[in-house]
């Protein structure tokens, strides 16, 4: 008959001890809460308590109580109400499971193997219990602590990073939780806002649209758009609606900018977020963006920024177009008119004659006709390219 759960119990107050070591050499926000009064007895108090719980229950396979849960919610809710931030808050729970873990392979002998795997079983199946307790009070804490656009930040920073307590956060924010989210990222070419100037954006944008928002990075911003409805296609059609008036008020805040989206689930949203920021970069910067560019409206430019060749041929060609007047900004007119040569002369505010000269002028330069289907592929790509200031950021 083995012994772990003696052994647990004999070294229960040191293990404490070590585990509040830990984390104040670990976690600057834990060194703070230390030197209060009372601060590092208080964190004995609790290490103690857990490891006594844990020890208990796991011997007689039992969960915890509700009194169990009401604590550690208590204990988290207190450390929300003097501002741990998130991001210790994460370390925290990943650094008490480490120490557990150690714990059991420190105390077993050569003949716990029985009560070695009871122990991880049971910490398998409930250690999250404790960990969503701990949690939802650590996240009610934060309320006392954050005004409500801090904590819509956070929110959306939980989401971009696949917190599973994002949820319970966007319920207490009385927000929707959706199943799939139109990931948006809208990029302000050279980062040209401070850290002020960010923040007032982000509060503006709440007050307007009431959705997780962030800025991800000093020259990119994420909004989080709900994506539901009677199916797929209507469920992002709207969310591209919604998406497109936010950027619009975006880019009367920031100036010019590119913006790229993709659908993605709730709490898988890594790819999503990877493949909206390809698309941003792919997408042309506009004063006021015409619309949310996903894939589909980029992907002949994705694929020639990921050939350096393709891409360098391709800055080549332009290049001639330099010498016309207004050439690009006539290919740009004539292919989101679809071709038609009235309504792009009518966009560009000239004569259908005038239209014809530039156009001709075109395939003189580069050598391709411009309303043909290689003049198509090859210089919308092109146009696309120089509007998104792909070849302006390399150089």
């Amino acid at each position: 008959m083995g012994h772990l759960f003696r052994t647990l119990r004999n070294r229960l107050d040191a293990n404490a001890r070590r585990a509040v070591e830990v984390y104040t050499h670990e976690l600057a926000d834990y060194r703070s809460l230390a030197a209060e009064t009372r601060g590092s007895a208080a964190m004995l108090d609790f290490a103690v308590m857990l490891r006594r719980r844990t020890i208990d229950l796991a011997e007689e396979e039992q969960p915890f109580t509700d009194e169990d849960r009401a604590y550690m919610s208590s204990v988290g809710m207190s450390r929300g109400e003097v501002g741990v931030s998130l991001a210790s808050q994460r370390q925290v729970l990943l650094l008490h499971a480490n120490l557990t873990l150690r714990e059991i392979h420190e105390a077993a002998g050569p003949k716990d193997l029985g009560d070695v795997m009871c122990m991880l079983g049971w910490v398998a199946h409930h250690g999250l219990t404790a960990q969503d307790a701990y949690t939802h009070g650590y996240l009610k804490g934060q309320e006392r602590f954050l005004p409500v656009a801090a904590r819509i930040r956070m929110l959306a920073g939980m989401l971009l990073s696949d917190d599973p307590a994002a949820p319970q956060l966007a319920r207490d924010l009385d927000l929707p939780v959706p199943d799939h989210y139109l990931v948006t990222i809208a990029r302000v070419p050279g980062g040209r806002l401070d850290d002020q100037r960010r923040d007032e954006v982000v509060k503006t944008l709440l007050d307007r649209h009431r959705m997780p928002l962030t800025w991800h990075k000093p020259d990119e911003f994420v909004a989080l758009v709900p994506c539901d409805g009677a199916g797929p296609v209507d469920g992002q059609a709207a969310a591209r609606c919604q998406a497109l008036s936010l950027i619009h008020d975006f880019a009367e805040l920031t100036g010019p900018c590119s913006v790229g989206a993709a659908p993605g689930r709730a709490l898988a949203l890594a790819d999503p977020i990877a493949l909206a920021r390809r698309v941003c970069r792919a997408a042309p910067v506009e004063k006021i963006p015409r619309q949310v560019y996903g894939v589909a409206d980029v992907f002949a430019e994705l694929g020639a920024a990921q050939m350096p060749q393709v891409d360098e041929w391709l800055r080549e060609l332009t290049r001639r177009l330099a010498s016309g007047p207004d050439l690009v900004a006539t290919l740009d007119a004539y292919y989101r008119n679809d071709m038609n040569r009235m309504h792009t002369a009518m966009a560009l505010r000239v004569h259908p004659r005038t239209l014809d000269y530039r156009l001709r002028r075109v395939r003189e330069l580069v050598g391709i006709e411009p309303g043909s289907t290689r003049g198509v592929r090859v210089l919308s790509t092109a146009v696309t390219r120089i509007l998104a200031e792909a070849w302006h950021d390399r150089h």
